[in-house]
């Protein structure tokens, strides 16, 4: 924003070494020569999910940028973006087939915050052949890695824009770029679309001076009626009428339409597609850039879908994404966050590599609110019990107990299946605003594209949460950064337990965190967490599915798939098998977890060096997880509301929101 009262005014900036805007808010945001800015207006302190209107947005912004200037393509910085995190990367949006460049207009201010973002606006008479394009992003993508060549530059590309992203990574190879592409156009030359380039073509004349009139009206009756009786009698055009169920929605969600793509503008760049989709996909073998793909289950001008699990298996270094109930304008969906989903596929780093302690983004209270709602069943049926320990040993209901100040290491039993990761991440957020960073086995960052195990995105909202892959490195990063980390140091062995192990600890014999812990002086809490027994009953465990040939084989392909950890440790922990155990379900109970007294570290740095020490202190914090365990065990049998139906009962006459009582403490 600029000066009040300045609604929707471009400002250009060409040619000049540095100019500087002040801002509404006081603060300064550079333009150099290969871009202008442009201003819009404060839309106030609204919450993120009435401010992200999506094509409201983009219809109101675009009115300025239709406006023919006679100017080839350019950049241009969302002023509404503001000023980014120190050392951002560069983000150049790539506009589809419209050109205009405010496809990301509903995400400007989330990415503005940890991005420098550009985007390219193409003007609706230009005639720039595809090749031409190319050139032009890539002079813009190599002037910039030359002048940050340790930082990522990243290429968002929706549709025609995915094509372009693809040619530039495959021409430069040697420069470090981050592809996100929405519904790619590289599956142009097998979709209905090009039906519609042929019928335009046959339209009579008569019908195109009324054209954008049409295209400007809200709704889309008309529009269908002008084509039906275009193609009325003609059977194979009238074959072309199913992907025009899209472009009636197309036409009447967009009043500008008629300026952003006129007559002769529409039919140019349907034709001009066919360029890039075979131009980009020729070139798919020589692309190593690290890709993400993000598709739409209801586009109906392109298979995004077929297209994007095609991409994925071609792509060496690719992640896929689906959107089952959003159509071909994927980025102008209100429910969708780019941002959140950078966070979920933990592709946002401002290095070489990702950092997960300073390139992770926390998240926001809007995000933790559709992780919670998305659990709300589960929420309810587990109706989690959290006790804590102050400094004084006092027992006390809440998590007031676990200190505000890191770094802070929380170490405890996995439940079956880590049910319990649910409740321990999003309680300590909600309840004392603290942020867990949990140790996760590898598998849930990547995995084998063709393979059996889980898909990745299944553990999106846990990365969204800030879980790292378990190594000693992260831990280091974590302590020194201050977080609050999350260790189960039983790992898969105590997760996919067998039959009559619940609530047996499969630790390590030699200590593994204790002299981390020391260096850093970070306080250890203990804790233990029950409640799986009252879920379920494993019926089918590891050792009944490899009695059998056939399963055991699939149990094996599945170990081969997750990294191993601790081999040659030794003992139980070393025996980390992945396997879908047979579970009965019960009348759901309750989850129970209890932090001990926290253990400090601060000023034991050098008595914890000398390995009998350290492990004595690791087998105290194994003692007292086993502790909690047996006291959550015993305490839950005076638990009234321990069953679901009584929790129930409560509820349905003291309100669905009150706080359900416990045993006593």
């Amino acid at each position: 924003m600029i000066a009040a009262g300045a609604c929707f005014s471009p400002l250009f900036r060409r040619k000049q070494p540095f100019q500087a805007l002040k801002l509404k808010s006081g603060s300064i945001r550079s333009i150099t020569s290969a871009r202008f800015a442009m201003s819009v207006n404060s839309v106030g302190a609204m919450e993120e999910k009435q401010r992200r209107s999506g094509w409201k947005e983009y219809l109101e912004q675009a009115k300025v940028l239709i406006k023919a200037d006679g100017g080839p393509p350019r950049w241009f910085s969302p002023l509404d973006c503001g000023l980014p995190l120190e050392n951002s990367p560069l983000m150049l949006f790539l506009p589809g087939i419209d050109g205009v460049g405010l496809g990301l207009v509903s995400h400007h201010r989330q990415l503005g915050r940890i991005f420098d973002l550009w985007c390219l606006h193409i003007p609706f008479a230009d005639r720039t052949p595809f090749t031409d394009l190319v050139k032009l992003v890539e002079t813009t993508v190599r002037l910039e890695y030359q002048r940050s060549p340790n930082r990522p530059i990243y290429l968002v590309g929706e549709s025609l824009g995915g094509c372009l992203a693809l040619a530039i990574a495959a021409r430069n190879p040697h420069i470090d770029l981050v592809l996100i592409l929405a519904n790619p156009a590289t599956s142009f030359g097998r979709s209905q679309v090009q039906l519609l380039t042929s019928l335009l073509d046959v339209l009579p004349a008569t019908h195109f001076p009324a054209l954008p009139n049409i295209l400007s009206l809200s709704a889309g009756d008309i529009l269908r009626t002008v084509f039906d009786n275009a193609v009325k009698g003609l059977p194979l055009l009238n074959a072309a009428r199913e992907p025009l169920g899209d472009f009636n929605t197309f036409a009447s969600s967009l009043p500008v339409l008629a300026g952003i793509l006129p007559k002769e503008t529409f039919l140019w760049k349907l034709k001009m597609l066919k360029s890039p989709s075979a131009y980009a996909d020729s070139r798919l073998y020589a692309i190593k850039a690290q890709t993400l793909i993000l598709c739409s289950g209801k586009d109906q001008l392109l298979p995004s879908q077929q297209e994007g699990e095609r991409l994925r298996q071609l792509l060496p270094n690719c992640e896929l994404r689906k959107f089952d109930d959003i159509g071909h304008f994927l980025f102008l969906e209100g429910s969708l966050d780019l941002v959140t989903i950078i966070k979920e596929t933990t592709y946002y780093r401002r290095g070489k590599y990702h950092d997960y302690a300073s390139d992770f983004i926390p998240p926001t209270p809007d995000e933790v609110n559709k992780i919670i709602e998305s659990y709300s069943l589960f929420n309810f049926i587990t109706s989690s019990v959290m006790l804590s320990t102050l400094e004084d040993g006092k027992i006390v209901k809440g998590l007031a107990g676990i200190p505000l100040e890191g770094p802070v290491l929380l170490v405890g039993n996995h439940m079956l299946l880590a049910l319990d990761k649910v409740s321990l991440l999003t309680r300590t957020y909600t309840e004392r605003d603290i942020i867990v960073r949990g140790m996760a086995h590898p598998f849930m960052f990547r995995r084998l594209k063709s393979g059996r195990l889980p898909k990745v995105s299944f553990f999106d909202w846990l990365r969204v949460m800030g879980i790292v892959p378990v190594t000693a490195t992260n831990l280091f990063k974590l302590f020194s950064s201050k977080s609050h980390v999350l260790l189960f140091p039983g790992g898969f062995r105590e997760a996919f337990h067998r039959k009559g192990e619940e609530y047996k600890l499969f630790w390590p014999e030699q200590s593994e965190f204790v002299r981390m812990a020391a260096r850093f002086g970070a306080k250890i809490i203990p804790f233990g967490s029950v409640g799986e027994d009252d879920l379920g009953q494993i019926v089918i465990d590891y050792d009944d599915f490899m009695r059998i040939p056939y399963l055991s084989s699939v149990i094996e392909n599945l170990k081969n798939e997750a990294v191993q950890l601790r081999v040659g440790v030794g003992g139980e922990v070393e025996n980390q098998q992945v396997y879908p155990p047979g579970i009965l379900p019960k009348v759901p109970g309750r989850f129970y977890f209890y932090f001990g007294k926290p253990i400090e570290t601060e000023g034991r740095k050098q008595e914890l060096k000398n390995k009998d020490k350290s492990q004595e202190l690791y087998l105290e914090v194994k003692t007292e997880v086993e502790r909690c365990i047996a006291y959550l065990k015993e305490k839950r049998e005076s638990d009234p509301y321990r069953n679901v139906l009584t929790r129930s009962l409560y509820q349905a006459t003291h309100g669905p929101t009150s706080d359900i009582p416990t045993f006593e403490i």
